[in-house]
């Protein structure tokens, strides 16, 4: 993967974080999606079910009435543009891959059981995420002896599940804000190029989280300039996708990187 590509984000949830990035119909679906590709967007990621701190655990029944309209639509509209289903439900994840998703964004790490099995058999590119805990608990402290190598052990055990449940491609997310200090998420994205080892691509998911607010003072509605230089750096220490709310930003990101390696 030569060239990093740009994983759009679209919330079909009332209660993420960042309200711009929320989008309560399938107009405004549709609008979002046609601008990001407008933009240079790579790939779209819906989500019907918020993770935030102290987020509101959505039925599955509202989950999937959010997200497969939107999916169908976009996959009608835009047939050309690759889909990803953001859910840890394998429910969820097999409606989605059959209304026009092709890859399966898991923040849980299989936490459902018949996730592995859903991934192989609609073909999907598989997200696999680190985090500890439950989806309740997920965003507590956790004591790491050497979170770099917890981390790489994690990717391996639950890597090798994937492939031997016949999912044929994986791409890893370290899980910057998941059960992480904010001392270990810019830790982290120091030593990304770490994981290079594990010889599958890396997905940095870092836009407007709270690590980089907190860290200014600031809201999430200003933090899309923390979140360009950290994207930045993360590019440096080898991430090849990054999932942002701001697609035209990271485009020109992008653009610049490209000249600037060479």
């Amino acid at each position: 993967m030569e060239t990093p590509l740009i994983m759009g984000i679209i919330n079909t949830t009332t209660d993420s974080f960042y309200a711009n990035s929320r989008q309560n119909s399938v107009d405004r679906v549709l609008f979002a999606a046609e601008k990001m590709v407008a933009e240079g967007v790579s790939i779209l990621d819906i989500g019907g079910q918020s993770t935030r701190p102290g987020h509101i655990i959505n039925s599955e029944e509202t989950e999937l009435n959010t997200v497969l309209p939107a999916i169908e639509a976009i996959a009608k509209r835009i047939p050309e543009t690759v889909i990803s289903i953001d859910t840890y439900r394998s429910k969820v994840a097999k409606y989605a891959c059959f209304a026009g998703a092709s890859i399966i964004n898991d923040i849980s790490g299989a936490a459902d059981p018949d996730m592995y099995a859903i991934a192989a058999e609609a073909k999907a590119v598989y997200i696999l995420m680190h985090r500890k805990g439950s989806t309740n608990t997920m965003h507590q402290q956790f004591t790491y002896h050497n979170i770099l190598t917890e981390i790489t052990d994690y990717f391996i055990q639950k890597s090798d599940q994937c492939f031997k449940a016949g999912i044929k491609d994986v791409i890893l997310d370290i899980g910057i804000g998941f059960s992480k200090s904010i001392e270990e998420n810019y830790f982290l994205l120091k030593n990304l190029a770490f994981f290079s080892s594990l010889k599958c691509p890396l997905l940095i998911g870092l836009s407007r989280k709270s690590f980089i607010y907190k860290t200014l003072g600031i809201t999430p509605e200003q933090a899309l300039n923390g979140t360009t230089a950290l994207n930045f750096l993360s590019l440096t220490q080898g991430a090849n996708i990054l999932r942002v709310h701001d697609v035209k930003e990271a485009v020109e990101l992008v653009k610049l990187w490209n000249i600037y390696k060479g």
